[in-house]
């Protein structure tokens, strides 16, 4: 068996925990720890935390999903910054302040795709399309709403894959009805250029709030993201659950757009918090029917299966994933 401490670094939260490979090849995680990135002044600080509530011990090997752009797999950027945390990372420092021998670093979105590539059958539920696997060849398109719009895609040939991290959150928002114009209207206002992101993110729910309210011409509270996705979900406000449903029809159609430019035909897996937290109203909504609404592809875009990934560390997962995919039996 092979180990590795996989970490997930976001802006609030640093998840660790010890990684397995067995001999056949599967992954498992040891029950993950969560530090807040506030309480620690510098990664490396956070990993001696660690360190020492796994009794001053860890593998030589360590693999980072992080929130930021960390450069290519050959060409790591030099310094890498968080959005949200002060946190400074220095690949060429990380075997000296860590006291390892080998590391990863990855995007964190495309961690994700990696725990895409690598869970089980079982980790997946199924949102639209043909009740069938995701492919074994082919595409897979990766998308997840959370603060932001994580986008990446895979392509596997049986057990092997290559992941590809993009920036498809930031390609331009096209509105479908005049509900959607309106939307868009709003954002204009703000925004000369409205990617997918500024709606399709936890959030734009504040801005579709806003914009079906001023459609009903009434006057609404200022409420920030959680409290409407919390209004919205319980049904307690019917305008709140209204642009929960919005939302779900606006992730149908960029799912499907992303598909189509991916050519993510042998699947569309969801990601994130957000989407499994909604499961039930995507189930519920539109968002098949928005999916599949392409025209002259309507039938192909039916064929693909799409799914929700459950896996409950979906980033130490990838994290560990990838990993072992660049360093195979040297790890």
């Amino acid at each position: 068996m092979r180990e590795v401490v996989a970490v997930d670094i976001g802006g609030t939260h640093a998840r660790f925990a010890v990684a397995t490979m067995a001999d056949d090849g599967a992954i498992s995680l040891d029950e993950p720890e969560t530090l807040h990135t506030a309480d620690h002044a510098s990664f490396q600080t956070a990993w001696e935390a660690f360190r020492d509530r796994k009794g001053g011990s860890l593998p030589a090997a360590v693999s980072m999903a992080i929130a930021g752009p960390v450069g290519s797999p050959g060409n790591l950027n030099p310094v890498i910054r968080f959005t949200n945390n002060p946190w400074i990372i220095r690949p060429a420092l990380i075997p000296e302040k860590l006291d390892v021998e080998r590391f990863t670093i990855v995007n964190d979105f495309a961690a994700v795709a990696h725990a895409v590539a690598r869970a089980d059958d079982s980790q997946f539920l199924h949102l639209a399309g043909p009740e069938e696997p995701l492919g074994r060849e082919g595409t897979i398109s990766v998308i997840g709403p959370g603060t932001g719009l994580g986008v990446a895609h895979l392509w596997r040939s049986g057990a092997n894959y290559r992941v590809q991290a993009t920036e498809g959150g930031h390609i331009d928002y096209a509105p479908l009805d005049s509900i959607e114009d309106a939307i868009l209207a709003r954002l204009r206002q703000r925004h000369l250029r409205v990617s997918v992101e500024r709606v399709v993110a936890g959030p734009g729910i504040v801005d579709i709030y806003h914009a079906l309210a001023a459609l009903e011409g009434r006057t609404v509270p200022e409420r920030d993201a959680i409290e409407i996705w919390t209004l919205g979900t319980s049904g307690e406000d019917s305008l709140a659950a209204a642009a929960i449903d919005r939302f779900c029809l606006s992730l149908g159609s960029v799912a499907g757009d992303l598909a189509l430019a991916q050519g993510g035909f042998a699947g569309v897996v969801i990601a994130g918090g957000l989407g499994y937290r909604i499961r039930d109203t995507l189930l519920a909504s539109g968002f098949a029917a928005r999916f599949k609404a392409k025209g002259r592809f309507e039938s192909l875009m039916a064929s693909i299966p799409v799914k929700l990934i459950v896996h409950p560390q979906p980033g130490l997962f990838g994290a560990a994933a990838a990993y072992f995919a660049e360093h195979g039996d040297s790890a």
